[in-house]
């Protein structure tokens, strides 16, 4: 449309100017004494604008050869701004490659070039970001070489660079300088170190993903299951995991986290401060309860944080893998009541009534053999033991089983059955 207008408009200049030439009847006279020239106005507007444009014509053509020095040192210039940048794109391609020695090879040419532009008294706007960035990728080259001392001297340099930036372009470069440095120092596996980088971080900057995978690295790393799994429980909850992972992960620091406890005390606020999805899966409660009672706490406090997760190992279909279970029957009957306990006999009820209602199920049986036991129920105990023993896919709760009777026949003063259970125990203590 727009072209449609302008070629509308041309015509109508081309027209007017046609007819306004065309019955133009005035003539100009030139005195030049003693000649005189006489022309018409036509000609002598068309001699007029001719001259005008020539003039304009040698003046940009006199302008356009006096500033050829000025086009060529400047095109010189950008060469050389064009080399220093291609040198640091040639680095971070080597280094990608994994031509390391190239890559840093490259970058101290870009710095190189672009010293040689300072010297000239040319000022890049970006020079800092050039040499900052230019520093860090030697660093890194220098890094996979293992050559610590020029690593050092890059990261020093970089840094150094960035303080010279201004605004938001000495935040940034000053954050990803100490960020490389702070994964480098795990790749050491200088975890201290690597904290101290990630601490100097502004609060905004450490709250990033890829701050807080650095400081869930070097948390495990330097033995803080505490701090490693407040982060990684923030990482899950941002989805920085995925389900599986998040699903594996946590439940192994949770782990860690436990098995670093030194006393009741420490265990008891340690489980207070997991999450109730946390408490509720079968492998945190269990070695919550076996560190419990191996640091001398009641057995009663472990029954109740394994009382929560009861209704799930009775359920016939339920989600728990085969080891997840075992653990579990372990945690448990490692804490099972004895006969002057106060909730002996809910306990004795409640596994009794899970038995009955699942006669096959073996860790019931097994469950329910060892209180029996425990309530000197012998024969109970002998009979289900007996059946769980020959159905246990555990060799750990088949030795136990075994041990308890043979014990049983030892009382019973059967001595052959007694060294038949004795042997069937040093089988499974085998396998």
């Amino acid at each position: 449309m727009r072209a449609a207008l302008w070629l509308i408009a041309l015509f109508a200049l081309a027209a007017a100017g046609a007819w306004l030439a065309g019955s133009n009847q005035g003539t100009v006279s030139l005195f030049l004494y003693p000649h005189r020239v006489d022309m018409s106005l036509n000609l002598a507007f068309v001699l007029v604008l001719s001259v005008v444009v020539l003039v304009i014509l040698a003046q940009r053509a006199l302008a356009a050869f006096f500033s050829l020095p000025q086009k060529a040192q400047r095109w010189r210039l950008q060469q050389k701004e064009r080399a220093s940048h291609a040198a640091l794109l040639d680095s971070i391609g080597h280094f990608m490659a994994g031509r390391f020695l190239r890559a840093r090879k490259s970058a101290e040419q870009a710095l190189s070039k672009e010293a040689l532009l300072a010297e000239t008294g040319v000022t890049l706007e970006h020079a800092v970001s050039l040499r900052a960035l230019a520093h860090i990728m030697a660093a890194e080259a220098s890094h996979a070489l293992q050559d610590k001392a020029q690593r050092q001297h890059h990261l020093e340099q970089a840094t150094s660079q960035a303080w010279q930036a201004q605004g938001s372009e000495r935040q940034t470069l000053l954050e990803g300088t100490r960020m490389r440095a702070a994964r480098w120092m795990l790749d050491d596996r200088d975890a201290a170190a690597s904290l101290d980088e990630l601490e100097a971080l502004p609060p905004a900057a450490g709250r990033r993903m890829v701050a807080m995978r650095l400081q869930l690295k070097a948390a495990r790393l330097a033995g803080q299951p505490a701090k490693a799994l407040e982060i990684a429980t923030l990482l899950a909850k941002h989805k920085a995991f995925s389900p599986v992972a998040a699903q594996s992960l946590l439940p192994r620091l949770v782990l860690e986290l436990i098995a670093h406890t030194h006393d009741t005390d420490a265990l008891q606020r340690t489980w207070k401060r997991l999450t109730d999805a946390q408490r509720l899966m079968p492998e945190v409660a269990a070695e919550a309860v076996l560190r419990w009672l191996k640091l001398g706490g009641a057995p009663q406090m472990g029954r109740t944080w394994l009382q929560d997760l009861w209704p799930t190992l009775q359920a016939q279909h339920s989600s728990w893998s085969t080891e997840q279970r075992v653990r579990f029957v372990q945690a448990l009957e490692a804490c099972l009541p004895d006969v002057d306990a106060p909730d002996a006999l809910v306990w004795l009820s409640r596994l009794e009534s899970a038995q009955q209602s699942q006669p096959r199920s073996a860790h019931l049986q097994y469950l329910a053999g060892m209180l029996y036991w425990r309530h000197h129920l012998w024969g109970k105990s002998q009979s289900l033991l007996s059946q769980a023993a020959k159905n246990l896919d555990s060799p750990a709760l088949k030795r136990k089983a075994w041990i308890v009777l043979a014990e049983l026949a030892e009382q019973r003063q059967n001595p052959q059955e007694a060294a038949l259970a004795w042997k069937q125990a040093a089988v499974c203590s085998l396998d």
